[in-house]
């Protein structure tokens, strides 16, 4: 079974990006993102040699980084607001 549901993706899309279609928006691929970087995190406490997955998790985290970056230059409301949302520590 996999982590990530079409019903998952959806109900992260619906609460970040406004709508569960709204798959573009950068609030939504943000929390997308860290419900990721979380999964790979948990895997990475059990599995501590997996280098493939350590690799896919560093890039995952430099993805977020920029989006929060654009987010930030755009909107310091919505940034401050998303950080506190998803519990990100800056």
């Amino acid at each position: 079974m996999s982590y990530l549901t079409v019903e998952k993706k959806q109900e992260i899309f619906k609460q970040f990006g406004k709508s569960e279609t709204n798959t573009g928006s950068t609030e939504g691929q943000i929390a997308l993102y860290t419900h990721r970087i979380g999964h790979l995190t948990e895997h990475l406490k059990i599995n501590k040699k997996d280098f493939s997955t350590q690799r896919a998790l560093l890039k995952l985290v430099g993805r977020r980084r920029r989006l929060l970056d654009y987010l930030k230059d755009q909107d310091i409301e919505k940034y401050r607001g998303l950080i506190k949302d998803l519990n990100i520590r800056k």
